[in-house]
């Protein structure tokens, strides 16, 4: 269960590196359209691949701060492991700190605070709301980018091999690290907590995976594993009462509840015929949760940890709660994140409850974001900031500052200077995306149009294909000037090496204004529909969309065409050539479409 929030969090995240802080883009495809619906932050990145993986020690201190700064500054010793988040909660006791970067560093910079929390912890005199049964609790590894589970697997059984080797703790595998089936499972794992551990260890079946077998009364033991990424996240009641708490949270978990004979008085357990009980299963798959009392905020909460975001997300583990709170005359008052969460589930959340209100979701994503927080309750028991919430905003404040970051006027006065870059390619993809907004807009203001209520989903599916358009166009303003760098490097480069690496480089600065001008084609569809469909007031405004598209699409054919020429791959220069020819065309005839289509609305 995850640890509580402290609404002042007194350790701001260490800084680090540019190049450890990229996070690979996810591309799961857009039902309505070839543009995955990725934020700009995502795209931006896609073209570094670091090697990353999470890893996030839940340590049984969350009151001595100046214990817990100890432990944390460990982590800040190793290069290239940045420390993310520590989140301290006073009722649990505990801390969940979340370290991410390249797995020998994460492994590293695990095993030294692991080493100071025990050295600092001495669990004989924990006392905590939260099941635990060490010093450092467990210690999870997740993969982040370029890392498979498989390998992530391969790291935690590191970790585990030298916590118990070097620094001699006691140390269980689970999750896809388990080395027996019936250890995946954490609760099995950590069963009987600290206080049964000593009779535990004594069990020969009970043999640990890695580390000293006997009980060590100050550390315990530690649980190591590899799993997907894991949300914490608690959801508030407007009740006192643990008893009902935990009636909800047995309503929605995974694992439900035992069975009870019905009579009651004497409430007995339902038992197989091997006389084992009954379970009855809950609402929500991959989700474990307790109810407790929280004295710092005087309310019950549901606690919760969803194991897996694509089986059960947020918003749906929050409709659950509420809807067996509201049978049990009980009411969600909001909720809490503990640690962070991927971007994808607060935008999900966002569509959600968009979609509810029957309102396009084609918005910003801080806007979703906002509407998430708003319909979630996230800001109830304190200040919700994406940038400390959200592992890509929080993995990307110390990258360094992109053009799409600037004002207008920085943009204008910065292709205005004497510097190359950014130049035709930049200009190019930055009016392909003020087109494709342009045709958002529309979609959006239609959405609203009295007297076409029912027609909200429609315009809502074009708006979400305008943004993600606008969306790729965005991350190509940067990615020009990046392949325009990267040319320049590649004649710096070894001499042995400078004419491959010149060919490599000119092939990736065709690449790019080629998928300017694919995307900017592409967005014609939604500029072309909302020419015919949307809303009157605007139709002026999807044609100039059309005119920036076009535009857009001849602009990025001007690059293509004059690094096509210094490529020495004759037949792949004749393609990009002839692509080019044949996207120009597709455009100006697009363009013309629209522009008649508009004029007759006139």
């Amino acid at each position: 269960m995850p640890a509580r929030r402290r609404r002042d969090n007194p350790f701001p995240a260490c800084t680090q590196r540019r190049e450890d802080l990229r996070c690979a883009a996810s591309a799961a495809s857009h039902p309505n359209g070839p543009f995955p619906p990725r934020s700009a932050r995502e795209i931006a990145h896609a073209t570094a691949m670091p090697r990353l993986i999470e890893c996030v020690p839940n340590f049984s201190e969350g009151r001595d701060l100046s214990v817990i700064r100890q432990i944390t500054d460990q982590v800040e010793t190793v290069e290239g492991a940045r420390l993310l988040d520590v989140d301290p909660g006073r009722a649990t006791n505990r801390t969940v700190v979340t370290i991410v970067g390249e797995p020998e560093a994460v492994i590293e910079a695990a095993v030294r605070a692991v080493r100071r929390a025990a050295e600092l912890i001495d669990m004989s005199r924990h006392e905590g709301e939260h099941p635990r049964f060490g010093a450092t609790d467990v210690c999870p590894l997740v993969p982040v980018a370029g890392v498979t589970m498989e390998e992530t697997v391969a790291y935690a059984h590191q970790l585990a091999r030298r916590l118990g080797e070097e620094v001699g703790i006691t140390v269980y595998c689970y999750e896809n690290a388990a080395k027996q089936e019936e250890r995946k499972n954490l609760a099995t794992v950590r069963a009987g907590e600290y206080e049964g551990l000593e009779a535990k260890l004594a069990d020969p079946h009970w043999k640990p995976d890695y580390g000293p077998a006997t009980f060590q009364p100050k550390s315990g033991a530690t649980a190591v594993g590899a799993r997907d990424f894991l949300a914490a996240y608690n959801v508030n009641l407007n009740t006192t009462s643990t008893r009902r708490a935990n009636a909800i949270a047995f309503d929605v978990r995974e694992k439900g509840r035992i069975q009870r004979a019905p009579d009651p008085l004497t409430g007995e357990i339902v038992r197989d015929a091997n006389g084992d009980p009954v379970w009855t299963p809950g609402a929500l798959k991959c989700v474990k949760g307790i109810g407790w009392f929280i004295e710092e905020y005087g309310i019950c909460q549901v606690s919760m940890n969803l194991t897996n975001l694509s089986i059960t997300a947020v918003h749906e583990s929050f409709e659950a709660c509420a809807k067996s709170a509201e049978s049990r005359g009980v009411r969600v008052s909001g909720s809490e994140l503990v640690g962070m969460v991927p971007l994808n589930a607060m935008l999900d959340a966002g569509r959600f409850y968009l979609r509810r209100q029957k309102r396009s979701t084609g918005v910003s994503d801080a806007e979703l974001i906002k509407i998430a927080v708003k319909s979630m309750g996230l800001d109830e028991l304190g200040p919700f900031d994406p940038n400390e919430k959200i592992i890509e905003y929080k993995l990307d404040q110390d990258a360094a500052p992109r053009l799409v970051d600037l004002t207008l006027s920085g943009f204008v006065l910065e292709t205005a200077s004497e510097s190359p870059a950014p130049g035709g390619g930049s200009v190019a993809a930055a009016l392909g995306a003020l087109g494709a907004a342009l045709g958002t807009m529309v979609a959006n203001l239609s959405s609203h149009k009295r007297g076409w209520d029912e027609r909200w989903d429609e315009f809502s599916e074009w708006a979400e294909r305008g943004k993600a358009a606008q969306t790729e166009l965005l991350a190509l303003v940067d990615r020009d000037t990046e392949a325009f760098n990267a040319i320049m490097a590649a004649w710096r480069s070894d001499p042995a090496d400078r004419e491959a690496a010149i060919e490599a480089a000119t092939k990736q600065a065709i690449d790019v204004p080629l998928r300017v001008m694919e995307v900017a084609l592409a967005s014609m569809d939604v500029l072309e529909g909302m020419a015919r469909e949307g809303l009157e007031a605007s139709v002026s405004d999807a044609g100039v969309g059309a005119l920036c598209a076009r535009s857009a699409v001849l602009g990025a054919h001007l690059n293509v065409r004059i690094n096509a020429k210094d490529l020495k791959d004759a037949a792949a220069r004749e393609q990009y050539l002839g692509r080019g020819v044949e996207l120009e065309a597709q455009a100006i005839r697009r363009e013309q479409e629209i522009l008649g289509i508009v004029a007759t609305r006139f």
